[in-house]
């Protein structure tokens, strides 16, 4: 039986918390208690992501908010999404002054570098990620390769499971159960 009372999930930059693959995450943790949030500039009906403490501020109420209505503290609860999402949540947790204190994170094709930008590396908050982090991501996903992320995320101090969909891209495609059921066992083992 796991310790946690709740998930709360975020989609990637040009999706909502209705995409199939975050439905498909609640339906297989069921019935841990689920959460899908939306970011402001999709609930405003802008094109683009809002600048990065935008995004984390929102990921800090959301989370904050679900803890408080399901009776708990944010620390029982597990956080995460799919690609920008995952990433606003990791730096929401690393966070130099406020950082949101959750018991876990999951990471869904982790944004490491812009495709064909591999020097531009999203990391410089990953050394305070002290929380266990479960990765998902596909061996062919162009926002990095498995080699890549292994490497960038040997400096998270928290433990850091792998989980690789072969032959996966970014969008991670007819891949939904796959990687919510992944997830799903990863959470109840916490």
């Amino acid at each position: 039986m796991t310790s946690v009372a709740g998930v709360v999930l975020f989609p990637g930059a040009g999706s909502s918390s209705t995409h199939t693959s975050l439905v498909a995450m609640e339906d297989a943790l069921s019935p841990i208690p689920v959460a899908r949030h939306d970011f402001p500039y999709r609930l405003a009906g802008k094109p683009f992501p809002d600048k990065a403490p935008v995004l984390i501020a929102s990921v800090k109420d959301h989370v904050r908010a679900f803890a408080e209505s399901l009776g708990v503290s944010a620390s029982k609860i597990v956080i995460g999404g799919r690609s920008m999402g995952g990433r606003m949540c990791s730096m929401a947790v690393a966070d130099e002054n406020d950082p949101l204190d959750v018991a876990g994170l999951v990471l869904v094709s982790y944004p490491l570098h812009p495709p064909k930008k591999p020097d531009t590396l999203r990391i410089e908050h990953l050394p305070r990620v002290t929380v266990p982090t479960l990765c998902v991501s596909g061996t062919k996903d162009n926002f990095g390769t498995p080699e890549e992320l292994e490497v960038a995320f040997s400096v998270v101090p928290g433990d850091v499971t792998w989980s690789w969909i072969d032959n996966g891209r970014h969008e991670l495609a007819k891949a939904d159960a796959e990687v919510a059921q992944r997830i799903a066992t990863w959470v109840s083992a916490l």
